[in-house]
């Protein structure tokens, strides 16, 4: 049987309510991305390495 995503906002979740943000959820070998406004909207899922590689590279942009 195989477990549901466990799907977590970033802590940098912006705007008033808190919804102007995405979520991650881990897979296997992947990570699932979605729209935290409109989670039913569908998914986006990109290898582990790339997601890596974007973050570090958000975090060299913004500093």
């Amino acid at each position: 049987m195989t477990e549901p995503p466990r799907w977590r906002k970033s802590s940098f979740s912006g705007g008033g309510d808190g919804n102007t943000c995405v979520e991650i959820a881990p897979l296997h070998t992947r990570v699932a991305i979605r729209d935290s406004k409109d989670p039913l909207q569908g998914t986006v899922t990109v290898p582990v390495d790339s997601f890596t590689a974007l973050v570090q590279s958000l975090k060299t942009t913004t500093t």
